[in-house]
């Protein structure tokens, strides 16, 4: 059995995500199949409401700025917090020309008063010390911005106190503008940089997650999806998409089934000093609701159909070192006959749906250590979830056969399947943002080392990311040298 985990929130655009997270949740409870796949207190607690019904809600800590007018991810949050729960930072403001909290030592330096760093721990504690065994910390924080610094000084606080649990850490980045201030694109990138190496020496695991094209200075086009048609500038829409992908990427260590720690999970993907992992999804699995579950993954026997969701132009990889993929909400059921005069494939042999996947991984990445699991229950989509998927789709996200035309009503579930990967494309990403940040560039914005960065503290975080971009190396294709040149 699971055991359980505390979640912190770092940053509005982590809300939105989280908001969204926790709306997946309470679905799931109203529609788990029987028996139960995932342990439902792995991420909620359970308590008495104010009419003396069991109320779940959300073992989480957020932290958020105070908002002057803005639409907050109040407004589509469906579950009730617990009165420790929301955190408001006063010293900055979300939203505005001034007082925002904009460059990474400004989040740090918050994090050494004396007084939110008592707050922030009385709130962890009156979490910690009523769960019957801890696994560890989910925190979802924002990297672009001044929380980028939060969410170093948070990791490091667990890490120092809790080093024998697990720290899976999400650096989370909206869509970017195409269009943006040169300052304000630089003060974004250093965050970025010094957050992630900060969070990765600190974590079990860090995944850069965002639907942005890149995080680099050069804006690119954000990821798209061949069935949902989603408003990227809408943090509303872009942090659903986001949270379907983590409510199934961390199905592993919330599965009744478990047998492994958040610490095992990650030891499993990190493992060579390879820290930060890439995610994947197929946002739904393109399958028809009469197929069996080998017949859909030999239709993509070419090419697995899901997307990259860490920031980087190279959608498709061919090799990995390790993942851990899931598969829900597909049927499991063998197939009574095949197609005749159609010749069986190697995953219609197979015993179990686990062997399918395992079966069609070993085949796609060969010589990867790969973990998979699927899931019956697929992912919950109804409202407050954006009805923004393609009228090709069944009200269950399977695709519709052409005879039927169009949709009826909206889509309530769809299949999903998603993965995290220690993988080659890490090591442009991450050499990416080094180059990016050479001399003499980081000079022209002494401005942001006067927010609390030392610059030796910034050429030993770049450092760092050089030192883990060549953990990712495979020794075959572009040299740095050739990369330099582009």
């Amino acid at each position: 059995m699971p055991g359980e985990a505390v979640t912190l929130q770092l940053g509005h655009y982590s809300g939105c995500v989280g908001a969204h997270w926790w709306g997946l949740q309470a679905a799931a409870l109203r529609s788990a199949p029987e028996p139960a796949e995932l342990r439902a207190a792995a991420l909620l607690r359970f308590g008495r409401g104010p009419g003396g019904a069991e109320t779940p809600t959300p073992r989480l800590v957020a932290l958020e700025l105070k908002a002057p007018s803005v639409l907050l991810w109040s407004d589509y949050l469906n579950v009730h917090l617990h009165p420790k729960s929301l955190y408001v930072i006063r010293q900055y403001l979300h939203d505005g020309d001034c007082g925002c909290l904009e460059a990474f030592g400004q989040g740090e330096s918050l994090l050494q008063d004396p007084a939110c760093l008592e707050e922030l721990e009385d709130r962890l504690h009156f979490y910690v010390e009523e769960c019957d065994y801890l696994q560890g910390f989910q925190v979802l924080c924002d990297i672009h911005n001044g929380f980028s610094g939060v969410g170093a000084k948070v990791t490091e606080l667990l890490r120092d106190e809790y080093s024998q649990k697990g720290i899976l850490t999400w650096g989370l980045t909206p869509v970017l503008s195409t269009v943006g201030d040169p300052q304000n694109s630089f003060y974004r990138l250093m965050n970025t940089a010094l957050g992630i190496a900060h969070l990765a020496r600190h974590s079990s695991l860090l995944c850069p997650m965002s639907l942005s094209g890149s995080l680099g200075i050069k804006p690119e086009p954000p990821v798209t999806f061949p069935y949902i048609k989603y408003e990227a500038s809408l943090n509303y829409h872009s942090s659903a998409i986001l949270a379907a992908a983590l409510d199934t990427l961390t199905a592993p260590y919330r599965l009744w089934s478990s047998q492994g720690s958040m610490m095992h999970f990650a030891d499993s993907l990190t493992f060579s000093g390879r820290k930060v992992v890439a995610a994947w999804a197929a946002l739904p699995f393109p399958a028809l609701s009469s197929s069996s579950l080998p017949d859909v993954l030999s239709a993509h026997q070419q090419d697995v159909p899901w997307k990259l969701l860490s920031s980087w132009r190279e959608q498709k990889v061919s090799c990995c070192f390790a993942q851990s993929v899931v598969l829900r909400g597909i049927c499991q059921e063998k197939p009574t006959s095949s197609c005749p005069g159609q010749p069986r494939s190697p995953l219609h042999s197979c015993e179990s749906p686990e062997q399918v996947l395992q079966q069609f991984l070993h085949t796609q990445f060969p010589g990867a250590f790969s973990t998979s699991h699927v899931l019956q229950q697929p992912c919950d989509t109804r409202p407050p979830f954006p009805q923004f998927f393609s009228p090709l789709l069944t009200r269950q996200g399977f695709l519709l056969d052409k005879a039927q035309g169009c949709s009826s009503g909206g889509v309530e579930s769809i299949p999903v399947l998603a993965a995290l990967q220690s993988s080659p494309v890490l090591h442009s990403l991450l050499s990416g943002l080094c180059r990016e940040l050479q001399a003499p560039n980081v000079r022209r914005w002494s401005s942001f080392f006067t927010a609390g960065v030392e610059q030796d503290d910034f050429q030993e975080a770049l450092e760092e990311l050089k030192t883990l971009s060549q953990c990712y190396e495979t020794g075959f294709g572009a040299s740095e040298d050739e990369a330099d040149s582009d």
